[in-house]
């Protein structure tokens, strides 16, 4: 997204492309006090079109910036202008490959952050100075290798073998196990119970029978002229 300041043709104007909102506003501030505009920008493919479209008298841009990296984005403005006065703003843990795209660029200065106002005053001839040749416009090209379509697409692989469906477009019935009926209990037998009353039943008998014996004994003891019963 980029942030237009008050135009004006009667100031300079400076396009500002950093990922760092402090950085940036360190740099609007410094730039103002020295009577410029300034546009911000935080995206490199918008800043391109913002550089063709405004023509800025001088371009901050960082290494680290979304959608397009500033070395790609610098060229892309020295491409279209050949004129194009860029500075590269960076860290001083990234330096060395800042100087290298500022080189590949052809870019007037390199700042390193957090920025001061002495940075901008011991910089400020060699960023209005001339402007070096961009040798790394010869190997634009290669940064944006061109697609071959004449390749077939790459197979996503095959597809996820599915249990068929009924004939009635639903699922298959599930197969339910084997039912079995309960067994039977097996029957109690009978035999000892039957037993059992039998050798009641012989008892009983035979105490009756001894009791009747006793008895009658007993009565022709008593009774001896009592006719005897055969």
């Amino acid at each position: 997204m980029c942030d237009a300041g008050m135009t004006s043709t009667s100031k300079p104007t400076a396009l500002i492309v950093l990922r760092n909102r402090i950085s940036a506003g360190r740099i609007h501030s410094i730039l103002h006090q020295r009577g410029w505009l300034t546009e911000l920008c935080g995206d490199g493919d918008r800043a391109v079109d913002q550089y063709v479209n405004l023509k800025p008298d001088l371009v901050f841009i960082g290494l680290d910036i979304p959608t397009l990296d500033g070395h790609v984005a610098a060229l892309e403005m020295r491409e279209s202008d050949h004129k194009a006065r860029i500075v590269f703003v960076t860290s001083r843990t990234r330096l060395a490959k800042a100087e290298d795209a500022a080189f590949s660029a052809g870019a007037v200065a390199v700042l390193t952050s957090p920025l001061t106002q002495a940075d901008f005053d011991q910089n400020w001839d060699s960023i209005n100075g001339p402007i070096p040749e961009a040798p790394g416009l010869a190997d634009l090209d290669e940064l944006y290798p061109e697609i071959d379509e004449s390749k077939p697409p790459v197979p996503l692989g095959h597809p996820m073998d599915f249990p068929s469906l009924g004939v009635d477009g639903g699922m298959p019935p599930v197969p339910m196990p084997p039912t079995t009926d309960p067994s039977p209990e097996p029957k109690r037998s009978r035999l000892p119970l039957t037993v059992a009353l039998l050798i009641l039943a012989a008892i009983g008998v035979g105490a009756a029978y001894a009791y009747y014996l006793g008895w009658h004994w007993h009565f022709w003891d008593f009774y001896p002229s009592a006719p005897h019963r055969r």
